[in-house]
């Protein structure tokens, strides 16, 4: 039987890249677009009732963070769930979750802020659980050869869903108002169709439980085949010798706890750590970018916000790049030089904000260039948080990691608030005194995410399965490990 399962392992890893993988890739992609649109959303309707409903700085604090905290909740939560029950029915009630939430706010009565911000809340919880799941479903279908830049790929296309919500905000409230904006929030609910008609469970999931009829459904499906392997159905006679013989309490897949995190160190600092430093960094940058051009170049809010495009297209093109460098270099390499040049970047353009290079502010210049590296950077920073985990943590892992990074949201502007002199924790009012020790914090951030990638492992060419067999024992003592904790 593990020889057969093993060959199960090898058409996965053996195949290209065909139709059926790409059909789990677009899910995922409209997935990732889909939710970042109905997540910002609220940062453009806000424009539009603050003054209306009169609303106080802790009302509409309240509003804006509610989706963030629900966000770190929920990627705890979805992860961890995830891997007791799937990623196919994790990434639907995801999707439903999120939608619905944001739908339902078309119903918020007038003034009724803390109606918005509960449903907020649940858009964020929604939001993310997705994040966590859809990397480790894709992970889990194409061959590891193209691992790298497929998950990397996922995540470039959510700077266009931020854009989607500034384009419907601008050109569409004016004839469905802001309330209107959210029922167009209710599109990701159609997106569950697609995934019940195209993407099956995670054939290394269904693995990993002892499904292996359905485990080979899976894999014959996405290889465009209708061929069979020969294996048999999932009961305790026919699963694997090595699985067959372990008591039921010992199959670490039954059973499965948070606190079994912190069992492997290394994964946990390593993936918590990149992703707080770069998602409180990346946030710090677009909280105060657009408001610092505006007052550096001493232009009006709606010019900044046309210079920040080309700020947003650099992050955008970003992603691209550091979606196949992580193949090319590796993920630890990759990962050392986005962090440490774009902090390095941002430190230059604080110390430089000031200058001007004919009429061209080299601020500007220099933020551009470090959001190629920094917001880039998320084309590794989330893919590398899923594949540090063992199969059976995995998507507990990556939601942990990027729900542990999202609290860097929160505090985030409460530090720049903090260097800014400034009661106001949401938006606070920038000065050009406050450039450089605000932007020395996030530099600092992003070269220490950087730096903590030279702790990791290098993931690049190894199968999941060679990953979880290093992780949990077999090349322990040659790769640093000891039982799933890192001995060196």
């Amino acid at each position: 039987m593990a020889s057969q399962v093993e060959g199960l392992y090898e058409k996965l890893e053996q195949s290209r890249i065909t139709g059926n993988h790409v059909k789990v890739i677009v899910a995922a992609i409209l997935g990732d677009l889909l939710e970042f649109f109905d997540y910002f959303l609220i940062g453009f309707v806000l424009a539009f009732i603050v003054v209306p409903w009169k609303l106080n700085y802790g009302q509409s604090a309240v509003v804006l963070l509610s989706s963030g905290l629900g966000a770190v909740i929920g990627a705890f939560f979805w992860g961890h769930v995830a891997d007791r029950i799937g990623r196919r029915p994790i990434f639907i009630s995801t999707v439903l979750c999120f939608s619905i939430s944001t739908g339902m706010l078309y119903f918020t009565p007038e003034g009724a802020w803390g109606f918005l911000a509960g449903f907020r809340f649940l858009t964020g919880f929604g939001v993310g659980g997705l994040y966590a799941i859809d990397l480790p479903l894709v992970q889990e279908f194409v061959p590891s050869r193209y691992r790298g830049a497929v998950s990397g790929i996922v995540t470039s296309f959510i700077p266009l869903g931020i854009m989607l919500g500034s384009i419907l905000a601008a050109y569409m409230t004016p004839f469905v108002g802001w309330r209107g904006l959210f029922l167009i929030g209710l599109i990701p609910a159609v997106l569950t169709l697609l995934i019940r008609v195209w993407v099956p469970e995670s054939p290394r999931w269904l693995i990993s439980r002892g499904r292996y009829r359905e485990a080979e459904k899976a894999i014959s499906w996405v290889l465009g085949s209708e061929q069979t392997f020969a294996v048999p159905d999932a009961t305790d006679d026919n699963k694997a010798p090595a699985e067959r013989d372990k008591p039921m309490a010992e199959r670490a897949e039954d059973h499965i706890h948070l606190m079994e995190l912190f069992k492997y160190p290394r994964s946990l600092i390593v993936s918590w750590g990149t992703n707080f430093g770069m998602q409180t960094g990346v946030y710090g940058l677009t909280l105060w970018g657009p408001t610092l051009l505006a007052m550096i170049l001493g232009v009006k809010p709606t010019e900044a916000a046309k210079l920040y495009i080309a700020v947003t297209i650099a992050g955008f093109l970003g992603r691209w790049f550091w979606s196949f460098s992580s193949d090319w270099f590796g993920r630890r390499r990759s990962g050392f030089a986005l962090g440490t040049l774009g902090g390095i970047l941002l430190f230059i353009a604080a110390i430089n904000h000031d200058l001007f290079l004919g009429t061209v502010s080299a601020f500007w210049i220099f933020i551009i260039c470090a959001n190629f590296f920094m917001d880039g950077g998320f084309a590794i920073v989330g893919p590398y948080a899923s594949e540090v985990w063992p199969k059976h943590l995995r998507a507990s892992g990556m939601g942990s990691a990027y729900g542990f990074g999202g609290i860097g949201k929160i505090l985030g502007p409460i530090v720049l608030a903090f260097f800014a002199g400034s009661s106001n924790m949401v938006t606070p009012k920038a000065t050009t005194d406050a450039i450089i020790p605000a932007f020395t914090f996030l530099a600092l951030l992003a070269i220490g995410a950087g730096v903590l990638y030279l702790f990791g492992f290098e993931t690049r060419g190894k199968s999941i399965e060679q990953i979880d067999t290093m992780l949990t024992g077999g090349d322990a003592k040659k790769m640093g490990w000891s039982h799933g904790v890192y001995a060196s």
